[in-house]
């Protein structure tokens, strides 16, 4: 069964990331469940909420590369270990600081922004490809992302119990517990030892010549614009959906349900989606599972509101939720190698952030503007559209570079 399995550093690795995507990716998806406390406790209006999250997706997506960087040169274990230590400064600042104005857009938006740069989905999913031969990288890193999963399927339904029976507060203090596992974690995050499949051209490659030569290769800007949509789209949903399904007249659980579908249904997707990545293209398995979102949120937004169409939609979505990783990593480093992993993968992640911003923000100024989260959801419509249209000529075939000084 863990054949794929090549030695024992591999397997402490794939644990620790695990761990770490497990902690980070599901204290991360409770957020949105924050809402109500926040307009309650601290009258922060939905687009100052939506703000301090799109400013958290901003600074995740700009740390991603700069940790990714920090992994490649000194390894992982040391970018998730200083990541963690950020991610607590700001849930402490978020439960035990001024709470409100510029201070709540520092704790919540820029702190857990920048720790989310080192702790989630960048750097772990990045080192752990780093230990996998291309055969089964996807598999591997499909087992990294389903363990996120875990984590959005198990924090919603334990912070929606605990913000009903300690407030909001004591549920913070809570998280920290789960940071300081995450720290332990971070520490068996070690770096490869050699860097796989790799000429002696590929090994001697710097850093400033792998950056060029990813932002030529047409098929990685492709990827980077891609990602965009992800990153719009699942921050929509995560952030906003509790609003909409209060909008639309459900109960404040139906949220809920959602999001543990979709952390739940999303390990499915993503072993699923790590499995197919070993046996087809994965530029077309994106174009497919792009395809798949736009029919999963016209069902779910142009559908009478009930509990079955909420179910529906969270097994649904949560199929796609974060399958698009292990593709799109997968390709990084069947084009470029894995020596700047780390790095190249990073920038892929900083374009998915600015979309994370996007769905944050746009969702909270569409309904304050309009009274509506509607043309935030066309928007996520129209964008897997464009998502599906530009992995289709993406030339995932790898990179064969020449020794110049010859």
């Amino acid at each position: 069964m863990f054949n794929f399995i090549p030695n024992r550093l591999a397997l402490i690795v794939l644990i620790s990331a695990c761990s770490i995507i497990l902690i980070s990716m599901g204290l991360r998806q409770t957020f949105g469940l924050f809402f109500s406390a926040f307009e309650e406790g601290l009258g922060c209006t939905r687009t100052e909420f939506g703000l301090a999250i799109g400013i958290q997706m901003l600074f995740w997506g700009m740390f991603a590369p700069l940790f990714g960087l920090l992994a490649d040169k000194l390894g992982g274990n040391k970018a998730v270990f200083i990541g963690f230590i950020i991610f607590g400064l700001g849930i402490y600042m978020l439960y035990a600081g001024p709470n409100t104005g510029i201070y709540f857009q520092i704790s919540l938006g820029v702190l857990v922004g920048i720790a989310l740069g080192a702790t989630a989905i960048g750097v772990p999913v990045s080192e752990v490809g780093k230990h996998f031969p291309n055969e089964t990288r996807t598999i591997a890193t499909g087992i990294v992302t389903a363990a996120a999963s875990v984590g959005y399927f198990l924090s919603p339904l334990f912070t929606k119990y605990s913000l009903g029976l300690v407030g909001w507060e004591q549920t913070l203090k809570y998280f920290m517990y789960f940071i300081a596992l995450g720290l332990l974690a971070s520490l068996f995050l070690f770096p490869s030892k050699s860097i796989l499949n790799s000429s002696e051209v590929d090994r001697d490659q710097t850093f400033m010549s792998a950056i060029k030569e990813a932002f030529t290769h047409k098929g990685y800007v492709l990827l980077v614009l891609g990602f965009f949509v992800c990153g719009f789209q699942i921050t929509l949903v995560g952030t906003h959906i509790p609003g909409y399904m209060q909008d639309r007249g459900m109960a404040g659980w139906s949220a809920t349900i959602i999001l543990a579908l979709i952390g739940f249904f999303n390990i499915f997707g993503t072993l699923g989606m790590g499995y197919l990545g070993t046996k087809y293209k994965k530029k077309n398995l994106l174009c497919i599972l792009y395809a798949l979102r736009a029919l999963s949120i016209c069902i779910f937004i142009f559908s009478p509101p009930s509990l079955l169409n909420s179910i529906i939609f969270g097994v649904t979505f949560g199929l796609l939720w974060l399958s698009t990783v292990p593709p799109t990593n997968g390709i990084v480093a069947q084009i470029f190698g894995t020596k700047y992993l780390s790095t190249l993968f990073g920038i892929v992640f900083l374009c998915h952030q600015f979309g994370a911003f996007a769905g944050a923000f746009l969702g909270g100024y569409f309904y304050d503007v309009y009274g509506s989260y509607d043309y935030a959801w066309y928007m996520a419509i129209a964008l897997s559209i464009f998502a599906t249209a530009v992995h289709f000529p993406i030339d995932e075939r790898r990179l064969v570079r020449v020794d110049k000084s010859i």
